[in-house]
């Protein structure tokens, strides 16, 4: 019987968790241990309610197209809860010079794909429309290194789509700056389309055609979330998971390979494992493993985290009613704001407000916010009302506000991100029956979380042996 240890419950760690219990649902001989330091396994995804009101403190839904946390809620038996956003009302604001200009149709991320309504739009200046018309003849360009977000875009259409698109997009996304995360680790499908297209206006009108000449499917919604919030996903999970197997309150402080496995040290006991996967944020694991990998540990040391404050905002049918239709607005840096970026929550997803009532979820913190993460929750609120205040006239009490505080909660992708990776898999492979998981690496949302665990375990599974074992034994 092989013993393997989680270290960390957040949606990867659990994710690994249950996809270990599949196997041993399956009659393959292994047991598993899942450690959480926290009371509560979950991590960011924490759903609250208030005055008949669903109030999401993390996520609050993923991107329906990376299929893995819909594959994941479907085994849960959660398929039938699965809910997409009310993409009908889907419009976007950015904020330009105090007010709100809405993004014009045809707008894929910030690439414009529709003549017309980018040219009437008052979002860009003439000279940026001008950059916008001249990238549609720009030659494949295939880059020799890695760059920036911010590099990248200005390239093709100039520093104002960096701005006003490019940069709050990727701080509602990431809360980091596109100054400063890698275009191939960020937008991967961005640098493939400049070097086979040059232009990305062309690239994107390409892909679109090649859909429409394949099989016909019905559109699907943009996000997608569970009725009960994303914490229902978080309890199905616990809930499939033996008892035994999960030790909540257990704080790691050391892991250690000896005599041919692994010894985790949590609290006053020490326990013996076979493999251990490290789904933590990669400067936790880097702290586990300085003495038995230092290198290793610094390589994960050196990817930077970003924290952020979420507020939840609750108001009446009269402010319902004078809010702008759509998802919500992006601010960008040059406006002087604290805020970076609100949702209109009621109109994303209608079930999670009753009709005479309005959320305004706010973002602040981000790559240049960490100071947030010190104000009292007062100072906070006064904050978000005062600039919700300047932009929507929204002068209102609201009939409940809650503050949310995540402390280096996003990993950020710097230049170069990619090639750390490759270091990292190097180092890694000279720790036999080391894994890592979450979202440190490929992929920062809830997909790609649930992915990340599920390859570690697959990865951990063929180190010690056991499906190659399986395989051989299922043989006629």
């Amino acid at each position: 019987m092989k013993r393997i240890a989680i270290i960390g419950g957040g949606i990867s760690g659990l994710a690994a968790a249950y996809a270990l219990e599949e196997k041993r649902r399956a009659g393959i001989e292994v047991e598993y241990v899942l450690f959480e330091g926290a009371a509560r396994f979950g991590g960011v995804l924490v759903t609250d309610r208030v005055d008949g009101c669903l109030l999401e403190a993390g996520a609050d839904s993923f991107l329906t197209e990376k299929p893995w946390a819909i594959e994941l809620c479907a085994k849960l038996g959660l398929a039938d809860q699965l809910i997409g956003s009310n993409d009908s009302e889907r419009k976007t604001y950015i904020l330009v010079h105090g007010k709100l200009i809405e993004m014009p149709d045809g707008l894929m991320f910030m690439v414009p794909t529709k003549l017309a309504p980018t040219v009437l739009s008052p979002l860009f200046s003439t000279q940026t429309k001008l950059r916008m018309a001249r990238e549609w003849f720009h030659p494949p360009h295939k880059a020799n290194g890695d760059e920036t977000v911010a590099a990248f875009v200005e390239r093709h259409y100039g520093p104002e789509m960096v701005d006003r698109l490019a940069d709050p997009l990727l701080s509602g996304v990431y809360g980091g700056e596109a100054s400063q995360l890698s275009v191939r680790a960020v937008l991967p499908r961005f640098a493939e389309m400049e070097a086979k297209y040059g232009s990305l206006g062309r690239a994107m009108l390409a892909a679109r055609s090649a859909m429409a000449r394949g099989p016909k499917t019905a559109p699907r919604p943009l996000f997608t979330s569970l009725k009960e919030g994303m914490q229902q996903m978080v309890d199905a999970l616990v809930a499939a998971l033996p008892s035994d197997a999960l030790r909540s309150k257990a704080i790691v402080q050391a892991v250690a390979p000896e005599a041919g496995g692994w010894v985790v040290s949590a609290g006053l006991q020490s326990d013996q494992f076979d493999a251990v996967i490290l789904a933590l944020p990669t400067k936790a694991a880097a702290v586990l493993l300085q003495r038995c990998g230092a290198e290793l540990a610094s390589e994960l040391a050196a990817i930077a985290y970003s924290s952020s404050v979420t507020v939840a905002l609750g108001y009446d049918k009269q402010v319902r009613e004078s809010l702008p239709p759509g998802f919500g607005f992006l601010v960008p840096r040059s406006e002087g704001k604290r805020m970076l970026a609100a949702t209109f929550v009621h109109n994303k997803f209608p079930h999670r407000a009753p009709e005479d009532r309005a959320i305004i979820r706010c973002f602040l913190g981000g790559a240049r916010g960490e100071h947030m993460l010190a104000l009292p929750e007062e100072e906070i609120l006064r904050m978000v009302r005062e600039e919700l205040d300047q932009i929507l006239q929204l002068k209102a009490e609201p009939l409940f506000a809650r503050v949310f505080k995540w402390k280096g909660a996003m990993a950020q992708y710097g230049v170069g991100h990619l090639e750390r990776l490759k270091r990292i898999e190097t180092l890694r492979l000279k720790l036999p029956g080391l894994a890592l998981a979450g979202n440190g690496y490929s992929g920062i949302g809830v997909p790609d979380c649930v992915r990340s665990g599920t390859a570690a375990v697959e990865d951990t599974l063929k180190t010690l042996g056991i499906m190659e074992a399986q395989s051989v034994s299922a043989r006629p």
